[in-house]
């Protein structure tokens, strides 16, 4: 008698800023730690690197936003930073979560898929984030601090954007085993080479709506597949 082959377990990645919420976090994650007139300020000073980082994307956006982060994160306590981080994301998802995308998390949740976020944004509150909505993983860009637990404003690593995203969850991927089929939803051109490794790769648009990629027709029942 034939053994039928397991199932394939089901994995559904989110990108956070534009994809679970509307608009960005980081600037004003940076003006709640640091002050937001301090945030104005070193951003008007970076505006050139942070203008051609914006329009060439890559590594130059990567550079400008660690930039940014030295001149607000340096010398800050990593502890105090994490809690003011936790008291601000939890405000921004009250105001900025976009409930098709939830809901479609959600569904993702009652189908015992397993679910993580992946995003450029500081995992120092992108892992409040995956606790606060019940995901399994949560994935972004780390903050390197010294041995007294001061923050240097620097990456642990890479940016996780684009090709960094993409290993760092196929990281995640590896470490839980086997081979699973993967849902991704991303917004920007820091998520395509994610949504590009996913089997099943979903555009969120601007007003929170889904559309599959390339030859897949547009969704048009958040809470389904």
């Amino acid at each position: 008698m034939r053994v039928p082959e397991p199932a394939r377990e089901v994995v559904a990645a989110f990108d956070l800023d534009g994809t679970l919420t509307d608009g960005g976090s980081v600037f004003r994650w940076l003006g709640r730690v640091a002050g937001t007139t301090r945030a104005y300020r070193a951003a008007a000073e970076l505006v050139v690197p942070l203008t051609i980082g914006a329009l060439r994307s890559g590594a130059a956006a990567d550079r400008s936003k660690e930039r940014l982060f030295v001149r607000l994160l340096e010398g800050r306590d990593a502890t105090e930073v994490a809690a003011t981080s936790r008291a601000f994301i939890l405000e921004h998802l009250e105001r900025h979560a976009r409930p098709a995308v939830v809901a479609r998390l959600r569904w993702h949740q009652s189908q015992g898929h397993a679910t993580v976020i992946v995003s450029a944004s500081p995992e120092i509150y992108v892992s409040v984030v995956a606790e606060h909505l019940g995901v399994d993983g949560a994935i972004g860009t780390r903050l390197a601090s010294d041995t007294t637990g001061r923050l240097s404003g620097r990456y642990e690593g890479r940016n996780c954007r684009g090709t960094e995203k993409a290993r760092r969850l196929e990281e995640w991927l590896s470490a839980r085993g086997g081979e699973p089929a993967l849902y991704a939803y991303g917004n920007s051109r820091g998520d395509r080479r994610m949504l590009e490794r996913a089997d099943f790769p979903f555009n969120v648009g601007r007003l929170g709506r889904l559309g599959r990629l390339r030859r897949y027709p547009r969704l048009a029942d958040p809470a389904g597949p």
